[in-house]
């Protein structure tokens, strides 16, 4: 099975403009999550639509291809991009693995493990979960929520607490059931990456403002598996300035 592992990334973000060239302990973030992405993936591309981002990825020899400035969503760049590769490369891949372009902490277990996702021939995007042992994160509208089946398909996503606990006080659910928040990394067979782009959104997505439930409103199987580590993003100037704190940079 090839993989193919892109990692999007925009210069204006709003919050942090030219988040991908901020500094990580001398290199730009981009680099960094370049760097770990290729511990466990032989081919992978950044997919920009800035052209300063472009320079930078050549400049460390990184592959880098550019995309259209319009896309509304990072899945919509993903899957341009992995069209223009794979016509450059005049090479198939069965599965896209899309790679949050600021997170430089991503550890090559986690594509490894989105990667063993697609030995379930019933797979068609695969995604990770993290055990919740803070009945804190249960209720916080910023941690997604997830629930899954005995054979770890996602049957729902929600920034409410899933499932309810009845009968219970809040402060004892996390005892109650075994709870999983959503750590935001996605991989795709190649034909489900390509039809999911030219899906309308869903009212379900409309309402919880979650991209994957308009792929489960239309009948996709999304597999997920466990991961320990923690998803670490840099956002904002203030959380690169909270993991260098923390001593992680």
């Amino acid at each position: 099975m090839k993989f193919l592992g892109i990692i999007p990334a925009r210069y204006a973000s709003t919050r942090f403009p030219g988040k991908p060239l901020a500094d990580i302990n001398g290199k730009p973030m981009i680099q960094k999550v370049y760097e770990q992405a290729s511990k466990a993936l032989e081919e992978v591309w950044v997919a920009t639509d800035d052209t300063r981002i472009e320079e930078c990825v050549k400049s460390f020899g990184g592959k880098v291809i550019m995309t259209s400035p319009d896309h509304q969503s990072g899945t919509d760049r993903i899957a341009e991009a992995a069209r223009q590769i794979t016509d450059k490369l005049n090479s198939q891949f069965d599965v896209i693995i899309n790679i949050q372009g600021d997170e430089p902490f991503i550890q090559p277990e986690q594509i490894n493990s989105l990667k063993n996702c697609f030995k379930s021939t019933t797979a068609e995007i695969a995604t990770l979960i993290k055990s919740i042992s803070n009945a804190a994160e249960i209720f916080d509208a910023n941690k997604v929520k997830v629930v899954i089946g005995k054979d770890k398909r996602a049957l729902y996503f929600s920034r409410s607490p899933i499932p309810f606990v009845r009968g219970a006080n809040e402060e004892n659910w996390v005892e109650k059931h075994k709870f999983y928040k959503h750590i935001g990394m996605y991989a795709y067979r190649y034909k489900a990456l390509t039809e999911v782009t030219e899906l309308n959104q869903s009212s379900l997505e409309l309402s919880e403002s979650l991209e994957q439930l308009r792929w489960l409103e239309n009948g996709y199987w999304i597999q997920t598996e466990i991961t320990e580590h923690e998803s670490i993003g840099i956002d904002t100037p203030e959380d690169l300035k909270r993991v260098k704190e923390m001593g992680l940079l």
